[in-house]
C-alpha cells in the first residue's frame, strides 16, 4: 500500500509540475514553461525546514546522492538545456560554484524535463559547468522540497544551510553578485 500511495502522491506531483511548466497559472511563459517572477523567499534560521536528501543517478550515469555533501552548505539549481533562464544563468552558477569551492559550498543541478541525457551534458560542457547534476525526469527530487519552499518555475535555485535546512529559494534566473551575497548570508546565520 505504502508503494501506491507513493506512487499516486508522485504522479499527482508531476502533474502539478507539468501544469505549471505548460503555462497555466499567472506567471508569464517562455518556451512553453512558466518563468519564476523573481522572488526571493529568505527563511530566518529558526524557521528553516530540513531540506530532503536528494538520490539518484548523475549526469553521468553513477550514484548520486546529496548526504555526500552533509555538514556543507549547498545550491541545488532546477534546470533544463531548453530553457532559456537557464542558458543565461548558467555562467553565473559556475563562477559562483567555482569561488565556494573552497568555502564549504557544494553546487548541484536536478536536471528536469529531459529525456536525452547527452543534451544536458552538451549543455554542461559549453558553459563550463563541472558541479554534478541529478537525473530526474519525473519530477521526484523537485517533489522532496514540497514540505518546505517547493519549486514554482524553472529555473529555481535553493540553498541548504550546512545543518541541512532549507534557507533560500529564488525563483527564476540569478546572478553569481546575489547568490554570492545570498550565500555569505546563509552561512553567517548558520554559524
Amino acid at each position: 500500500m505504502t508503494t501506491y500511495r507513493a506512487r499516486v502522491v508522485a504522479a499527482i506531483g508531476a502533474l502539478a509540475l507539468l501544469a505549471a511548466c505548460s503555462g497555466a497559472g499567472n506567471r508569464g511563459t517562455t518556451d512553453g514553461f512558466v518563468s519564476g517572477d523573481g522572488s526571493i523567499t529568505r527563511v530566518d534560521a529558526a524557521d528553516r525546514k530540513a531540506a530532503p536528501v536528494l538520490e539518484g543517478e548523475g549526469l553521468d550515469g553513477r550514484p548520486l546522492s546529496t548526504a555526500d555533501f552533509a555538514g556543507k552548505t549547498m545550491v541545488v539549481n532546477v534546470w533544463g538545456p531548453w530553457c532559456a533562464p537557464c542558458r543565461a544563468e548558467a555562467p553565473a552558477l559556475e563562477e559562483v560554484a567555482a569561488e565556494y569551492a573552497a568555502k564549504d559550498v557544494q553546487f548541484v543541478g536536478i536536471l528536469n524535463r529531459t529525456e536525452n541525457p547527452a543534451t544536458a551534458i552538451a549543455f554542461n560542457r559549453k558553459f563550463d559547468i563541472t558541479y554534478p547534476s541529478f537525473t530526474d525526469q519525473g519530477g521526484k527530487l523537485e517533489l522532496g522540497f514540497i514540505d518546505s519552499l517547493p519549486t514554482q518555475a524553472i529555473p529555481t535555485t535553493w540553498i541548504i544551510d550546512s545543518k541541512g535546512r532549507v534557507a533560500v529559494r529564488i525563483l527564476d534566473k540569478v546572478t553569481a553578485s546575489t547568490l554570492a551575497n545570498l550565500i555569505d548570508d546563509v552561512q553567517k546565520s548558520t554559524a
